[in-house]
């Protein structure tokens, strides 16, 4: 095992001190693993917590910042946070407008996030939640009870901190986060499996040569394995799985998400097809993003995430975001 690391046992730990170090706007406490932007809390807005296992970075700790959420909760390496960092969290970005929890369908993230809302409102906070659950590729697998949460909560954060950052009513904030959900679908193809600093070798056994259709996140089995296939060939299948499930009446906004050891210069390349398979289908594109946005540590792969938008989902899409690891318009 290679990894630029000192030791397992306090590898979330020395992320978040070189998060601290790396961005002033954001508050890391280390200690108790919560990550919060600055200005928290701003008056009568909206707060977003989400949180969930490290090893996904940027997802969620770089999503922290104006226009996206203003507290996270990491884990352990693949390891839901515990209620107290959520309670934490929740505590020190309300306003006195409510909170909203954004969950990823994995059972640990579920439970604790519930039972982080009931702690968190016995305080006084308000709290409301929406799951995630784009997966298209299998329902009730490894860690999930349905489908499972992937590249959509980047969507929902994004366009749920936008009408937060608006000055939106919690009411209103949730529901919108319902539809980004409720209008959104991923599928994740592995080339290679990721190897967890704890475990020092891989997560599972994916052949030389082969590689699996649908793959969670944590290296979760997917729909089936298969020979090395072309870019073109995993577009077609990707995509193809993704539309028989959404057929969208809308233009979508297009996520080509890396895994965290595939270079840009793949994905690029196989954006181009998934592009082509879309524009074959007469589904138009809205917006496009490509890069390593919800990893899974040092795997080799990508994921595709579409989401149907209306003007008003569009807008919000496209209104200033400033985190580390998205940024635009500010």
């Amino acid at each position: 095992m290679k990894m630029l690391i000192n030791v397992t046992e306090t590898v979330v730990a020395d992320a978040l001190r070189g998060m601290a170090a790396a961005h002033p706007e954001l508050v890391v406490d280390v200690e108790n693993r919560v990550i919060v932007r600055r200005d928290a809390p701003v008056a009568e807005k909206v707060a977003l917590v989400s949180g969930g296992g490290s090893g996904h970075e940027p997802l969620h700790g770089g999503f922290v910042g104006p226009g996206m959420l203003d507290a996270a909760c990491p884990g352990e390496v693949f390891t839901s946070p515990v209620p107290d960092q959520m309670v934490r969290a929740a505590a020190a970005v309300d306003s006195g407008s409510g909170v909203l929890f954004v969950v990823k369908n994995y059972t640990g993230d579920v439970l604790n996030f519930q039972m982080a809302a009931e702690l968190a409102e016995d305080e006084g906070v308000q709290v409301a939640s929406v799951l995630v659950n784009d997966d298209v590729a299998v329902t009730d697998s490894t860690f999930t009870a349905g489908r499972r949460g992937t590249g959509a909560t980047l969507f929902v954060e994004k366009i749920a901190g936008a009408a937060a950052e608006e000055g939106m009513p919690l009411e209103r904030v949730e529901a919108l986060a319902r539809r980004v959900v409720a209008s959104s679908r991923s599928f994740g193809v592995a080339l290679s499996a990721c190897t967890t600093p704890a475990k020092g070798s891989p997560t599972f056994d994916l052949p030389a040569g082969e590689l699996e259709l649908g793959v969670g996140i944590h290296g979760e089995p997917g729909r089936e394995r298969r020979a090395m296939m072309t870019s073109r060939e995993i577009a077609d299948f990707a995509v193809e799985a993704i539309l028989e499930d959404l057929e969208p009446r809308l233009p979508v906004l297009m996520l080509v998400n890396g895994m965290g050891a595939t270079p840009l210069l793949e994905l690029y390349g196989f954006s181009a097809e998934v592009r082509r398979v879309l524009d074959e289908r007469k589904v138009p594109v809205a917006r496009t993003l490509v890069g390593n946005y919800v990893t899974s540590l040092d795997m080799a792969g990508c994921s595709v995430s579409l989401c149907q938008v209306d003007g008003e989902l569009l807008q919000l899409w496209d209104a200033p975001v400033e985190t580390p690891g998205l940024r635009w318009g500010r």
